[in-house]
């Protein structure tokens, strides 16, 4: 690919102002799309997402300084999200949920020390990453029509998000086809603003809401050891581990990078310090997003310090509780179409994969494929209180149990025989 900026390459400031604006958008884009999932009183809501902003903001910053060094966006984990939303459906205390993503972080920091990263990275076949990133879009299913259709809202407020996923999504993807250069990586933020503006212009706007900010808050309360929740996030930072080494490696290879292998090491290492950090903060962990490549190959530029003023500027917003509630104040029925399509590109990622490396070539392949999605839609719609309590924010998590079942069939029970010479048979 001809690039018109490479990687380490300095911009002029003018240029630089425009590409940065471009990341800053994007980044806001992925980040108010999560903040739904806070807990408390408005105030106290309003300081989470502005705790969110810094850790992202700072994530990005020091991955571009000091970690893989690529320009890639950081943003919260959508398979954070589904975990956090599991525990909390099985009334597990905001305490256990995050001390279990300091866990993870912490766990994920240790792996990439010596060559423990290698061996992992060897569990996971095409099969299984395209499962995970099946499952991902699937277990959110419920979340996005919980957003779109929210409990206990009027008739009014269903009506306009009906008729907000069907034409909007459908927009989304006419924008994605027709858009060109910097505004074909615009999609999302386009749909958030129109949507927000459809939405407020038949609704009323909430009143703004003074942060809850204070030094007591800052940090999680206490730590609470879950060892249900524990599994149940170590199973999904599975797939953050995942998520991030493919971010990095695709990118790294995208545009020909050198030294990938102590880039991808120093990035996961930063994101597992990162996790630490925010199950501290009692947030969202951050993940490198793989919606890098897209927006470089749109624009033709891939600096790596176009991220860093977009960066600052996250970090700056989260000084402001007003500026916070603004930049958050997107309707539920909005951000739930907006998950709609995310999760529609996510599938038709798989989709992709699947054919690219020909993993389905018969029937047992696709049973692989086919029945972990159904039991992670199983466990996620069982009755609570049918498990006992210990376990019942593992079993309730439908994205590990399919995890734990995509591994099963991929390893143990439709393992492929081998040939004498150790070949696998296709």
């Amino acid at each position: 690919m001809k690039l018109k900026y490479n990687v380490d390459d300095r911009l002029p400031a003018a240029q630089m102002m425009i590409y940065a604006l471009q990341w800053f958008i994007l980044a806001v884009a992925v980040v108010v799309t999560s903040v739904f999932v806070a807990q408390g009183t408005p105030g106290e809501k309003i300081f989470y997402s502005q705790k969110l902003f810094a850790l992202i903001g700072v994530a990005g910053l020091v991955q571009v300084i000091w970690g893989h060094r690529l320009p890639i966006i950081a943003g919260p984990a959508s398979v954070l999200l589904v975990g956090v939303l599991s525990a909390l459906g099985s009334k597990a205390s905001t305490e256990a949920i995050y001390t279990s993503i300091a866990i993870g972080g912490a766990i994920i920091t240790l792996l990439t020390f010596g060559g423990l990263m290698r061996h992992v990275q060897r569990l996971f076949t095409p099969r299984i990453v395209v499962v995970i990133l099946m499952l991902i879009a699937v277990t959110l299913a419920p979340v996005i029509k919980n957003l779109v259709f929210p409990v206990g809202a009027e008739h009014g407020v269903h009506l306009f998000g009906l008729i907000f996923a069907l034409v909007g999504s459908i927009a989304m993807v006419v924008l994605n086809r027709t858009l060109k250069g910097v505004a074909k990586s615009l999609a999302i933020p386009i749909a958030l603003v129109v949507g927000s503006v459809a939405y407020y212009a038949l609704f009323p706007v909430a009143e703004f809401t003074p942060s809850a900010a204070s030094f007591d808050g800052l940090l999680l309360s206490g730590i609470t050891l879950d060892w249900g929740v524990i599994v149940a996030f170590l199973i999904c930072y599975i797939a953050l581990l995942i998520n991030d080494i493919g971010s990095i490696e695709s990118l790294g290879g995208m545009l020909q990078s050198q030294n990938m292998d102590s880039r991808t090491k120093r990035g996961v290492r930063l994101t597992g310090i990162m996790n630490i950090v925010a199950g501290s903060l009692g947030v969202l962990g951050p993940v490198n997003y793989s919606m890098s490549p897209g927006v470089i190959a749109s624009t033709r530029c891939a600096s790596r310090y176009a991220l860093i003023p977009a960066a600052l500027l996250l970090i700056l917003c989260a000084f402001s509780d007003r500026l916070i509630w603004i930049l958050t104040l997107i309707p539920n029925p909005v951000i739930g179409v907006i998950l709609l399509f995310l999760m529609g590109t996510q599938l038709a990622a798989s989709l992709e994969m699947l054919h690219s490396t020909r993993s389905v070539t018969s029937f047992s392949d696709g049973l692989t494929i086919g029945l972990p999605l159904m039991v992670a839609m199983l466990f996620q719609l069982m009755p609570r209180g049918i498990a006992p309590q210990i376990i019942e924010p593992l079993i309730s998590n439908g994205f590990a149990m399919g995890v734990i079942v995509v591994i099963l069939l991929e390893h143990v029970v439709n393992r492929a025989p081998k040939t004498t010479n150790g070949d696998k048979v296709s």
